[in-house]
């Protein structure tokens, strides 16, 4: 038993989405969120950029004592995994990507025609359809940028013509020319909109790798012996490099109706690069 706590970190708010699935698949854990949101969006930026920004906060959540680290962001998974597992290879280190390709691997067939959407560099890396046609050789992978939804979605603008219009204007063209059966949320933020992207294409099947991830580290955590005794004690922390309204405001939406005691802290960048 370990009473450690689980370490978690995405670009900005989305990974948020990711906690509530893990709160109630493991509710004796304790977890410590990092979101970068002093230096969001990471999906416009270099690849070495990037890596970077991960090993920075990587090395931060684990000099606060960690047992395992759930990078909730589909950029950073695509761009830093191997990186930071040969950077950290005392504990383990799960990206959201692998869990996403598990669940499309288990609800569809040969001849299904699979979009991923997300930031330019989680596209552009091409992690989602070679990490897919690995698992799945007989699929039909296809991927589309859409770099404004993140802007808008922690702008709020979520319950709103402007979102739905957004959403046409990248999924219109992109389901009905390459007939998209399943779509996967290839971006933690992603989810916050789901609800507006089942409005307006009703009967796709979506795959939102931020409620795959719960499987992925209880399993991760029962392998290696790592799982709290009990209810969880102490708190759980939420770090921000930047605690914005906007962070505040999305806290709320997601953990809306939920207990979670949670203590909020800023971390200055300069001053966690000198720990």
């Amino acid at each position: 038993m370990d009473e450690r706590p689980i370490g978690f970190f995405d670009s900005g708010l989305g990974g948020l989405t990711c906690i509530p699935h893990i709160m109630r698949s493991l509710p004796g854990e304790r977890i410590i969120y990092f979101g970068d949101t002093a230096r969001t969006p990471y999906g416009s930026k270099a690849p070495r950029t990037i890596l970077g920004f991960a090993r920075e906060i990587a090395d931060f959540l684990v000099a606060k004592g960690v047992k395992m680290i759930a990078i909730a962001c589909n950029t950073v998974s695509s761009i830093a995994m191997d990186d930071l597992r040969e950077r950290h290879p005392g504990i383990p280190i799960l990206g959201i990507i692998e869990p996403a390709i598990a669940a499309v691997a288990a609800t569809c067939t040969a001849g299904s025609h699979v979009g991923v959407i997300g930031t330019k560099a989680t596209i552009g890396s091409e992690a989602y359809p070679k990490m897919l046609l690995r698992s799945s050789p007989g699929l039909d992978v296809y991927g589309q940028a859409c770099p404004a939804l993140v802007p808008l979605i922690e702008e709020g603008i979520i319950q709103h013509e402007i979102m739905d219009l957004t959403l046409r204007y990248y999924l219109e063209q992109f389901l009905s020319y390459n007939n998209i059966d399943t779509l996967v949320l290839g971006c933690t933020h992603y989810p916050l909109v789901r609800r507006n992207i089942e409005k307006l294409y009703p009967g796709l099947r979506i795959i939102d790798p931020s409620e795959e991830m719960a499987g992925s580290v209880t399993g991760a955590l029962v392998r290696g012996g790592l799982c709290a005794e009990g209810p969880g004690q102490g708190e759980n922390i939420f770090y921000a490099s930047d605690l914005s309204e906007n962070f505040m405001n999305m806290i709320q939406r997601i953990f809306a109706g939920s207990d979670l005691r949670v203590t909020f802290k800023t971390v200055d960048i300069e001053e966690m690069r000198a720990e």
